[in-house]
């Protein structure tokens, strides 16, 4: 029998203030794991493949974690709603431990692929429970401080993920895996001990099989086509034509299921409400850009400015530092005013213009002129990230709370996984143009040495296999290579930049609802809530400058608030 709850002494919240810090730290550490882990084998790849011998299966190492952990994230919400926080979460932390330590022991690159597979799965219930959880204990208005903490952890972890690889890489690439067997036993016995003493409430446990079993090969069927499509494989291959055609088909099944299902993996009420489904289309546009901030700067960094992996990763310490910051200051002030409209729509503008700012790059742009650019860009995530997820929260039921949070992280990793392969093909085609335009002229002008040197790094005057291959070139080639690549990247960021403006606008109609006060939401069946929701969806059809500010009622009851 669990003991009975101490009384909570932290306004807006369920916890006594102790409890509360270790279950926070807990949740802190659980989301650094799996946002390490996407990261930090980047680095370390070439030596695990040298070590390892299977450079065919070189990017199936980073796919199979990706795919594994967005095709898992709508699960973990909803397992989470019927079964309680506690047991999945444990549940999950202790797949991820298990797959690290096998990962860190493989033998062979198709067992490492395996292992990484298997991480991702644990990693998918990581990132959304630490978000739930924090949210069953914590008020939506006292929840921003909170949850802004997390902001800084994405960020923090994405830049140490290719510092800590390339250390590693030095040292002993397992360790990389090993690294994480600590830091899970740490949160493992926090989260159950705090968890145990505040047993979740007990609801009816109908798991929808048929909803996971489409869902998800939907979501991987997509996914790889997005990861492969145009690359490994031609967007008109056959491979890629039946992953896309697998997924739209499985798609469709999945939406009929769940409009039959007595507990649906994804309960389609949410996305009766206006504020929900704006959010998650928004959700998913913040992916496409901030994957252009995290995977293209470091790009540059290595291709144009010449640094390694471990000095981009450094370099990139100014975007996490604002993005800690911002999330930590909005987070304060989303409590303090009870409202989070004000500072998506500005994060959103900050944004888009710290991506314009970046298409604007040159070759010898001035480190500290890059530096600014990157804490304009850090700001406006930061302030973007936290009270996105609080709008999603703020308009669901508790039942729904699990799935609603799930929603808005797989939104975003999804649009990472769109952003990723629509804007790395604007940059390989960019590339391919300007260096087709620039070798003929180039090549003529070389001396017999530097042709041979040019032929001796792999490069022929065609696409260029990887960025280390720019080290390698002759002085003149190196400079055109570079130059492509400035023009490429210059693009990307006006690109993102341009669909960054659509957050903006899509920002502009969420109805200016105000966070609740109160720790549990109202259930499905509340009629007022159910008035409030059909208040907000007209307010967004009519508009982003009309309808009242905050429409009554106790969906929107800040009363009770810290």
């Amino acid at each position: 029998m669990s003991e009975k709850p101490a009384e909570a002494d932290v306004p807006g919240t369920l916890l006594p203030k102790r409890q509360l810090i270790a279950l926070f730290g807990a949740l802190m550490v659980t989301m650094f794991m799996a946002a390490l882990d996407q990261s930090i084998v980047g680095t370390a790849l070439p030596t695990i493949v040298g070590d390892l011998q299977g450079m065919d299966e070189y990017t199936w190492v980073v796919t199979a974690y990706l795919v594994a952990l967005t095709a898992t994230t709508p699960l973990y919400g909803k397992l989470s709603d019927q079964f309680g926080r506690r047991r999945v979460i444990v549940t999950a932390i202790v797949i991820f431990l298990i797959a690290s330590a096998l990962a860190g022991i493989s033998q062979n690159m198709w067992q490492l692929v395996v292992f990484r597979g298997l991480q991702g799965i644990g990693a998918g219930g990581l990132m959304t429970l630490s978000f739930t959880i924090v949210s069953d204990v914590v008020s939506p208005r006292a929840r921003g401080k909170y949850l802004g903490y997390f902001g800084g952890v994405f960020a923090v972890s994405s830049v140490l993920g290719p510092v800590l690889g390339g250390f590693f890489a030095d040292f002993d690439w397992r360790w990389i895996f090993y690294i994480n067997i600590p830091l899970g036993v740490v949160a493992v016995l926090a989260v159950n001990s705090v968890l145990a003493r505040h047993p979740a409430e007990r609801r009816g446990h109908k798991i929808d099989i048929l909803g996971a079993a489409l869902l998800v090969p939907a979501v991987v069927s997509l996914m790889l086509a997005l990861t492969w499509g145009g690359g490994t494989y031609a967007w008109s291959s056959p491979t890629i034509i039946t992953l896309l055609v697998a997924a739209a088909v499985l798609t469709v099944a999945f939406i009929v299921t769940e409009t039959r299902a007595s507990e649906p993996i994804l309960p389609l009420r949410m996305f009766r409400k206006a504020t929900f489904s704006l959010a998650a289309l928004i959700a998913f546009i913040f992916g496409v850009s901030m994957f252009a901030g995290m995977v293209y700067i470091p790009l540059f960094l290595q291709s144009v400015r010449g640094y390694s992996p471990t000095q981009a990763g450094l370099m990139l310490l100014p975007m996490a530092i604002s993005v800690v910051a911002s999330s930590v200051v909005v987070g304060q002030l989303t409590t303090k005013t009870g409202r989070y409209k004000p500072f998506l729509v500005a994060g959103s503008v900050v944004t888009t213009v710290g991506l314009g700012l970046f298409s604007q790059v040159h070759v010898d742009i001035d480190l500290t002129v890059g530096a600014a650019y990157l804490v304009v860009l850090g700001v406006g995530m930061g302030m973007f990230m936290q009270p996105l997820v609080l709008a999603m929260q703020n308009i669901v039921s508790v039942e729904d709370l699990g799935a609603g949070t799930a929603t808005n992280n797989f939104a975003r990793s999804l649009g990472g996984a769109v952003g990723t392969t629509a804007l790395g093909a604007v940059m390989n085609s960019t590339v391919g143009n300007r260096l087709e335009e620039q070798m003929p002229a180039v090549v003529q002008e070389l001396t017999p040495e530097q042709l041979q040197q040019m032929r001796d790094s792999g490069f022929s005057g065609g696409d260029l296999e990887s960025p280390a291959v720019i080290d390698r070139l002759p002085g003149p080639v190196q400079e055109a290579a570079q130059l492509a690549f400035t023009d490429a990247m210059d693009r990307v960021f006006l690109v993102a930049a341009s669909i960054a403006v659509v957050s903006v606008i899509l920002t502009l109609f969420l109805p200016d609802l105000k966070l609740r006060g109160d720790v549990h939401t109202p259930k499905p069946s509340d009629d007022k809530a159910r008035a409030d929701d059909a208040r907000a969806t007209k307010q967004v059809l009519a508009g982003p400058f009309s309808g009242p500010r905050a429409p009554p009622g106790p969906t929107l009851d800040a009363r009770h608030g810290p």
